[in-house]
């Protein structure tokens, strides 16, 4: 295996950083005890010619940003299943690769309170090891992928003279912590978040109330709405086993969202979320699913005694869903003939997550938390569809690598589920620019058998040494991170990621899981 450009991106992170550390500390300036006047550092002089640059008149502004990721993980997808074991993942199960991100947006100010907002994306991606992803699979070297307008949008404030601000468009739209709604476009990886939607926030400001009113059209193809700069989704127009997507079905959504924070101790949260799924036909294969799902739920956050801080969310779902590769007629040895269904089945699922944080308030700014989070998994024993269905939810929350890429065999990509999940995590600040956080989970299935199966899916039955869950088991294992980043000033920014599972009888194989990425992030 090719390890030696993540071990350079890590040296070489490690070496800005001390030296990032070490200019800082030789930079500041020596101040006498009697007062005098200080020159404009070239620091501030650069600034002020970066902010004219960006701002070359009172109705215009334009930036940019650049990530750069090596990122490198081991049995995270083939969940340990051996090479040539009968699943196509264990042939690929460790991957070493370059992501390239580049953005490039654009503001106009017509009036104070009309915004016209643009942002061009890409990121090629370089395998130093043959890929596991979409067309590139099994290939190593440059996949060059597409551009993409992943903003594009009219922000109107006060409008029609109103207390509200009304944005039309492509925008990226985080709710709450993002449990339920964070990123529309899963399946690229967090290169774009984006959701083709229309959004009205009203304030009602003597109540200390927020409004937000939300209706999405999302299309699973990137070139769906608007073109993309380069060959991207157009079903049957990319060579390959499957096509470009942002998510597996078209979607369309709306949303009440309502924020209160008439109380002292908590902010109050409470939603109805309605999701329409209608899946996605290839040449090759039929993606997503077909649903109508309805949630209902609230959130609480807080703080309380000064070094107390909590947050507290749960919700109810319901309505109707039919997904292909969750009813696998008689390939699932675990489910029963008389659960099975190639229709609609009626949904009744649940979720909550806690987390509660105790502030020490020193100089390294300590904080210890304890985190809890339940989610309904489908019970084979029945007819109906128990999975929780986390909605536009599916990035990253807690684990760059367990719930995006583990659950991909399992559900889809970051659709977390049949889940629970305990343990604390301690952060603290050594200085200014520098953060570190370490956290323990112990990982549950509250049923034993998986949701879906993919190698019963693609291989009709069980095949020994190839199938990676147990169908008995439910402790999934022993969850482990450690995060270090740094800021080496407002532009400039990076970190090292390391993530480790160690699985349970849940899994069939227990080879340890791992990701570790370096990334360094240029934002102008």
């Amino acid at each position: 295996m090719r390890h030696a450009p993540l071990m350079n991106t890590t040296k070489l992170l490690t070496v800005m950083t001390l030296a990032g550390s070490l200019a800082q500390s030789q930079a500041q300036p020596i101040l006498s005890t009697t007062n005098q006047t200080l020159s404009p550092s070239p620091a501030s002089d650069l600034e002020r010619t970066i902010h004219d640059l960006k701002n070359p008149a009172p109705w215009i502004n334009w930036g940019g940003d650049l990530r750069v990721r090596d990122e490198y993980f081991n049995n995270a997808l083939s969940l340990g299943v051996p090479a040539g074991a009968g699943l196509g993942f264990g042939t690929v199960h460790s991957q070493d690769y370059l992501r390239v991100r580049g953005r490039i947006g654009l503001t106009l100010f017509p009036t104070n309170d009309l915004t016209f907002n643009v942002r061009l994306a890409a990121e090629p991606r370089d395998f130093l090891e043959h890929s596991t992803f979409d067309t590139y699979y099994n290939q190593p070297g440059l996949q060059w992928r597409y551009g993409i307008f992943d903003t594009l949008n009219v922000r109107w404030k006060n409008a029609l003279g109103l207390p509200a601000t009304l944005t039309v468009g492509r925008q990226d739209i985080l709710l709450g912590d993002g449990f339920l709604v964070g990123d529309g476009t899963p399946e690229d990886g967090s290169f774009t978040s984006f959701l083709d939607s229309t959004r009205l926030t009203y304030n009602l400001e003597d109540k200390k109330t927020t409004l937000d009113f939300i209706g999405i059209i999302q299309d699973a193809r990137p070139d769906g709405w608007l073109p993309t700069l380069g060959p991207s989704s157009s079903l049957g127009a990319v060579p390959g086993p499957e096509p470009l997507t942002l998510t597996d079905q078209n979607e369309k959504g709306a949303i009440l969202w309502v924020n209160n924070k008439s109380l002292p101790y908590a902010n109050l949260d409470g939603y109805f979320i309605y999701k329409h799924d209608r899946l996605l036909n290839s040449p090759v294969q039929t993606f997503g699913d077909n649903a109508d799902l309805y949630t209902v739920g609230g959130r609480m956050t807080g703080t309380f005694q000064d070094h107390w801080k909590y947050s507290a969310e749960g919700a109810y779902q319901f309505g109707r869903k039919q997904d292909p590769d969750l009813n696998m007629g008689g390939a699932n040895p675990w489910l029963p003939a008389s659960a099975q269904t190639t229709g609609f089945r009626d949904v009744g699922a649940y979720a909550t997550q806690e987390k509660l944080t105790y502030q020490f308030k020193d100089t390294w700014n300590d904080q210890l938390s304890l985190s809890y989070e339940l989610l309904s998994g489908d019970n084979p024993n029945t007819k109906n569809d128990e999975m929780f269905d986390v909605l536009w939810g599916r990035w990253p929350q807690w684990s760059e690598m367990y719930n995006i890429y583990s659950y991909v065999q399992e559900t889809r990509v970051g659709q977390t589920a049949n889940l629970q999940r305990v343990g604390p995590t301690w952060t603290m600040d050594p200085t200014s620019k520098l953060q570190f956080s370490s956290s323990y989970f112990a990982l549950f299935a509250l049923q034993d058998s998986p949701t879906r199966d993919l190698n019963a899916v693609f291989f009709g039955n069980r095949t020994g040494a190839g199938e990676p869950f147990t169908g008995t088991g439910d402790f999934r294992g022993h969850y482990l991170q450690a995060v270090l980043k740094y800021k080496f000033n407002q532009h400039v920014s990076g970190h090292l990621w390391s993530e480790f599972l160690f699985p349970g009888d849940f899994y069939l194989h227990r080879q340890a899981m791992s990701f570790f990425r370096a990334e360094f992030m240029f934002t102008l």
